[in-house]
């Protein structure tokens, strides 16, 4: 466990000093855009680069809300189960949701790698040459990181539900 552990406070660090640097870049280059149209001055990839920073930043702000249970989620089995004191159901509920979520997203994952493929193939440079396929691997590459989350989730699960047994044991 470890060993995954280890891994998740890694993507953790990445996702959180990214995130910051994505935010800081986009509000530079978005003030700098706004400047320069005063002075009638136009770099024509900054529009395109600001776009794919924000969604660079919109993976990290899922990784890190992923990593710390507070993504996007409908939760009213788990509320009344916690309402109604049944902890233990309420923790394979949220283990059912964290294996099924990674589910998802290796199926997400594929589709989007086929995507980029695709992008590849017919794509065109987009902004310092760099081809549209190579920018549209940040989408399996996002949802690689995030459903590692969701499966670290699911590993930890039971780790504290073995510590928890242990502690009530002592």
């Amino acid at each position: 466990m470890g060993f995954f552990r280890a891994i998740d406070k890694g993507v953790e660090k990445f996702a959180s000093v990214g995130l910051v640097i994505c935010v800081l870049t986009m509000l530079f280059l978005s003030t700098t855009v706004i400047i320069m149209r005063w002075f009638d001055v136009t770099f024509l990839w900054f529009d395109p680069f600001i776009r794919h920073i924000v969604f660079v930043s919109t993976f990290l702000g899922g990784v890190i809300a992923t990593g710390r249970g507070t993504h996007i989620g409908i939760d009213i089995l788990g509320k009344y189960l916690e309402s109604k004191n049944k902890l233990g159901a309420q923790v394979w509920i949220e283990r059912l949701i964290a294996i099924v979520s990674t589910g998802t997203l290796v199926w997400l994952i594929s589709a989007s790698w086929d995507f980029m493929l695709s992008e590849l193939k017919y794509g065109k440079p987009v902004f310092f040459g760099i081809h549209s396929g190579f920018l549209t691997g940040i989408i399996p590459i996002g949802f690689g990181l995030i459903a590692y989350r969701f499966f670290f989730l699911f590993l930890k699960s039971f780790e504290e539900k073995e510590e928890g047994e242990g502690a009530s044991h002592a």
